[in-house]
């Protein structure tokens, strides 16, 4: 009778030490998960006008919006990147390189294009984020139905870059994803 006790109190602090093991185990689980790291941006050659794609950034706008294709990438950071193209109904052209983040909804500046020399890296590249005005209705265009898969509060690009190129010479849309 006493062996008998004696075991189940040792099968007892076996059981206890291996539940605190484990428990400990989910915590550096946890704890693995890494903060967020944005990658350095390549700057991508200056765009010519066979690759550029017109997208739909809706009537209010007289200016026409072009994605480079040839500039189109997905960072392992999660990042599309892409050079964009505004043709102002005025008659001025400016080219910028940018990358969205379809986890936060945010857009970012690397660098404006000028015809004939080139880039100029940005000189504040900061994160904002993409809000639905007219104003930028065309990155939410380039957020909500062309670069972003997933439901309101998940976000992820799309799995290749061939399938965004797909999406904006379809003139493809998301199902309506509210802010």
């Amino acid at each position: 009778m006493r062996i008998a006790r004696l075991l189940l109190l040792l099968s007892a602090l076996i059981a206890g030490a291996a539940g605190a093991q484990w428990a400990q185990w989910d915590a550096d689980v946890d704890d693995e998960k890494k903060p967020w790291k944005e990658i350095e941006a390549k700057i991508p050659p200056y765009p010519r006008d066979d690759n550029l794609m017109q997208i739909d950034a809706g009537g209010a706008s007289p200016h026409r919006f072009l994605v480079d294709s040839n500039s189109i990438s997905i960072g392992e950071d999660g990042v599309v990147r892409y050079v964009l193209v505004v043709k102002a109904a005025g008659g001025a052209t400016n080219v910028t390189f940018e990358g969205i983040r379809c986890d936060t909804r945010e857009q970012k500046y690397y660098a404006i294009g000028h015809a004939g020399s080139g880039w100029t890296r940005a000189r504040k590249p900061a994160w904002r984020r993409i809000e639905y005005r007219e104003v930028n209705r065309h990155h939410a265009v380039l957020f909500a139905d062309l670069f972003c898969a997933g439901s309101a509060d998940n976000r992820y690009p799309y799995p290749t870059v061939a399938e965004i190129v797909q999406r904006i010479r379809t003139g493809a849309t998301a199902p309506t994803v509210q802010p």
